[in-house]
């Protein structure tokens, strides 16, 4: 896996961008399809390299809800908050990653965390969601409803994306998940 970023990120840095955008064209978001093909294509040359064994056909259901939380459903509702508000106002939206990554833990995982654990995920979300409704009331500062509301569902597709891997991980393993 680390080898199939190594090699995503050389492709993004050692290929000029000029014959990058000669080959794919000037839209950005063709680069971005282009190098994540790429990684996936070396990814399924991993597992097949080290022979790994397939997903059984009920892990199919679990390896859709990470693939469309964290590769299709977070990248996109962000970039689509990104119409809407500034880079900066939308990545305090991060902040809210953990919390939401342990609540799907615990309702599609089974996990348990510690009181104290959800004491300061609860006080650290508070004070995100208090900054963030801050920015959008106060004019002029780049924030927006629309934008907000992508955001948070950008950051509730991903904590679902991630706390499904997790899960799934204790049957197929980190890496090939």
């Amino acid at each position: 896996m680390l080898l199939t970023f190594v090699i995503a990120g050389l492709f993004t840095q050692l290929v000029p961008k000029e014959v990058l955008l000669d080959w794919i064209g000037n839209e950005s978001g063709w680069r971005g399809i282009v190098v994540g093909s790429i990684a996936g294509i070396l990814a399924l040359g991993l597992l097949l390299l080290f022979q790994q064994k397939r997903p059984a056909r009920n892990d199919m259901t679990s390896l859709f809800i990470v693939s469309f939380g964290v590769v299709v459903g977070f990248p996109l509702l962000t970039a689509l908050a990104l119409r809407h508000v500034t880079s900066a106002h939308s990545i305090v939206f991060v902040g809210l990653l953990p919390l939401a990554t342990a609540v799907f833990a615990v309702l599609r995982g089974g996990e348990r965390p510690r009181p104290a654990f959800w004491l300061f995920s609860c006080l650290g979300s508070a004070l995100v969601a208090g900054f963030s409704l801050s920015n959008s009331l106060s004019a002029g500062v780049g924030a927006s409803l629309d934008g907000d509301l992508l955001m948070l569902g950008a950051i509730i597709v991903c904590g679902l994306g991630y706390a499904e891997g997790a899960a799934l991980s204790r049957k197929l393993g980190g890496w090939q998940v």
